[in-house]
């Protein structure tokens, strides 16, 4: 046999071997990226999403792991999740077994499928010096599928996620609640699902007034406490099975699914209805629920919550996480930490951060920058902002931070959380998280 013809016929293998190869590279996926290398520790630097559109992430959902070096030099890592209008997905809270406890990211987001999740919002912990004996308790407003679990401290900014079809937003919340007794008798609810009479953080209504001071103060402070010796708190079933045990003198009000009294307890504490839930009274608070809850009747709870214009934002299918404050409103740095009761400059201290962020067409970035490292620096608020303003964010709002900043992407922990600099990579149990659930 003759080996005139071989050379050509190696050379046409060869050209076609190229084309299936560039091929081949191209259907690497939708997002530009090639495969992501292995992570087999939790922290691990984790690397772009990767995988064919709708394989590793559902359609529109995109996650992504970079390092940018900050004006004097230092390093960050950060991570993002940006979820697309086109996403079929629903960006929602979720807390752990119950309100009054914490939770990991990671047991959250396996528990509700979520492809990815990020930690949200501040909590009452036990090492906090006002700290009110229930870890996890939400300090400011959240609003799960159009119910609200947690009062809002007034005026703080939070994320505000409409029902599936609406773009999020950010603005500053506030929230109203009633009571209307079956004599016609009004009042106001001070709170729901906290201890009554304790206000972390302060921004409550009524009558309540600074611990440190004794003045009156109706403001949000963060991370300081406000008494109010009067006052009615409902308790839910996301709260636990029992409501916290009240001082003598306390009353409780125990509600069916209905809303109608079906037995008067004090002092208050004790079984949580599945269906139902009540209301405790403290001081003035307690005598009018003595006076004016009757056994078989219904108290009627009006619940308002509003944005910074006073539009309502409570809808079914609608979710509002309060933190704050602002890093960002119309594309430019805009950073309102006395709004949101922080003194002194906020945003001086390059620590871990955990943000979440706005582009003008309703994408929504989730993104966490790692710190307490040499590795990985941390930013400062405005420098928090200034990224999120390069990724072609509009408005932007911090969450809680530190030891909290979290981010977990296909069930494995993204990140490298630490609880103190140079301290090993855990994840912290906390209130609630961001999650990314797939419709």
């Amino acid at each position: 046999m003759g080996t005139g013809n071989v050379r050509p016929h190696r050379e046409r293998l060869v050209r076609w071997c190229a084309v299936l190869l560039a091929l081949a590279a191209v259907a690497t996926g939708c997002t530009g990226h090639g495969p992501a290398r292995r992570d087999d520790l939790p922290g691990a630097s984790p690397s772009p999403s990767a995988g064919a559109c709708g394989q590793s992430l559902p359609c529109g959902v995109e996650a992504e792991w970079t390092t940018r070096r900050l004006a004097d030099g230092a390093q960050v890592s950060i991570g993002t999740v940006t979820v697309r209008p086109s996403a079929r997905v629903t960006v929602r809270p979720v807390v752990g077994g119950h309100l009054a406890t914490t939770e990991t990211v990671h047991r959250m987001a396996r528990r509700e499928r979520a492809v990815a999740a990020v930690n949200g919002s501040f909590f009452d912990t036990a090492d906090s010096p006002v700290f009110s004996g229930y870890p996890g308790d939400p300090l400011g407003v959240l609003v799960v599928d159009g119910r609200l679990l947690s009062e809002a401290a007034n005026g703080r900014t939070a994320l505000i996620l409409p029902p599936p079809g609406g773009r999020p937003r950010i603005d500053e919340v506030r929230s109203v609640m009633g009571l209307t007794a079956p004599d016609g008798a009004a009042r106001e609810l001070d709170g729901v699902d906290r201890v009554p009479g304790r206000i972390v953080g302060c921004g409550g209504t009524g009558g309540d007034r600074s611990a440190a001071t004794g003045l009156p103060e109706q403001r949000p402070r963060h991370n300081r406490l406000c008494l109010d010796e009067s006052e009615i708190v409902a308790f839910t079933p996301d709260w636990g099975a029992h409501s916290p045990p009240g001082a003598p003198g306390s009353t409780e009000a125990v509600l069916d699914e209905g809303g109608r009294v079906t037995e008067l307890r004090s002092p208050a504490g004790g079984e949580i209805p599945r269906t139902g839930s009540t209301l405790t009274g403290i001081g003035e608070g307690a005598d009018w629920l003595r006076s004016h809850a009757r056994q078989g009747l219904p108290v009627v709870r009006r619940t308002h919550v509003t944005d910074g214009s006073g539009r309502s934002i409570l809808a079914p299918g609608g979710s509002v996480l309060g933190a704050g404050p602002a890093l960002l409103r119309g594309g430019e740095p805009w950073i309102n930490g006395v709004a949101n009761g922080f003194t002194g400059d906020t945003s001086s201290e390059r620590q871990p951060r955990t943000v979440a962020a706005v582009k003008a067409d309703g994408t929504l970035l989730l993104t966490v920058f790692d710190g307490r490292s040499p590795a990985s620096a941390g930013v400062t608020l405005r420098e928090a902002a200034e990224v999120l303003r390069s990724l072609g964010a509009r408005d932007a709002i911090n969450l809680d931070g530190g030891g909290s900043t979290t981010m977990v992407v296909n069930g494995r922990l993204r990140n490298r959380p630490r609880s103190a600099q140079g301290a090993p990579v855990r994840e912290r149990a906390v209130a609630d998280a961001l999650a990314v659930v797939p419709r």
